[in-house]
């Protein structure tokens, strides 16, 4: 997509949502109300979503696409592995497909020998049954969704309230036109490179600015540059999109990235004055059920899973 013409979304992806990446959590989460007409066809969708706080004992399902759909049968990632550890549990959004829990530990589990790094933090992947959220994200609706912050893992157990309140690290310079050298390293580099290999992503989004250095960086081996995104937003964490997994009948794939790197007037056009000053752009209302697949009504309204 021209990158002009993607500015308006952008920035309302950016900060549309009051649970930006390093926004705070709490040690004390509260549940939302409950709704006064539930069943009311003008509801947002995200209000539905937002209070299921677990998954739908259906079998495991990606219905819909990235930014308009459902989970069925998703399954957390544990909250402590050997090789990763995951933040703001407040949130409840460390739920996804099992293929996507699946992919991220084994990823984990292979980062000391990639970039020497302990492990990965895990941010947010998806509610219990995916859908739109209150706050936060546009897409990580169908449970492929997960963001992987750009702080490795410490060599030790994180308290609660560490999970809830630490910051990520941000790479990117204040000018957003390059990395941070005093922030930034190679092994960045080596930890997104080993993700865009990986066969089952199809795509990774990074800030426009760690694009940039990874375009200076990759050397000659450059093939992997097609599936890293540039994005705005992304400066603490990277995302990870795997595509729908085989048979997925009902999951909708985005169209596969241009081809090339993306290193030359594509992501030039991420630094012109539009796109770094742009114009705010009108909110787009929020989703309602009508708009989602119909069997995201079967999902939500599906016993709990375990």
């Amino acid at each position: 997509m021209n990158p002009i013409r993607f500015s308006a979304i952008a920035l309302a992806l950016v900060i549309g949502g009051s649970a930006a990446a390093q926004d705070k959590g709490t040690l004390n989460p509260k549940p939302l109300a409950p709704l006064a007409n539930p069943d009311d066809p003008r509801l947002a969708a995200k209000e539905l979503f937002g209070r299921r706080t677990t998954p739908a004992d259906l079998r495991p399902r990606s219905i819909g696409g990235y930014a308009r759909g459902c989970v069925a049968g998703a399954e957390a990632i544990p909250v402590d592995g050997e090789n990763w550890q995951v933040m703001r549990l407040s949130r409840n959004r460390n739920w996804g497909h099992p293929q996507l829990i699946d992919f991220l530990q084994r990823f984990a589990t292979r980062l000391p020998s990639v970039n020497g790094w302990p492990g990965i933090l895990v941010g947010d992947i998806s509610q219990p049954r995916g859908g739109p959220m209150i706050t936060g994200h546009a897409s990580h609706q169908i449970g492929l969704d997960a963001d992987i912050w750009l702080t490795p893992m410490p060599n030790r157990r994180l308290s609660r309230i560490e999970r809830e309140e630490m910051s990520a690290t941000n790479v990117v310079r204040d000018d957003w036109l390059d990395v941070d050298p005093n922030r930034w390293t190679p092994q960045h580099t080596a930890l997104i490179r080993a993700a865009a290999q990986e066969r089952s992503v199809a795509r990774i989004f990074v800030n426009p600015a760690i694009k940039k250095a990874l375009c200076r960086e990759a050397g000659a081996d450059r093939g992997w540059l097609t599936k890293v995104r540039p994005m705005w937003g992304h400066n603490y964490h990277f995302h990870i999109r795997l595509a729908c997994p085989a048979g997925s009948a009902g999951c909708s794939d985005q169209d596969p990235p241009p081809g090339g790197d993306g290193c030359g007037a594509e992501l030039a056009g991420w630094f012109t004055p539009q796109m770094l000053n742009p114009k705010p752009g009108k909110p787009r209302p929020p989703l309602t059920m009508a708009q989602l697949p119909n069997e995201c009504r079967s999902v939500l309204a599906a016993p709990d899973g375990p």
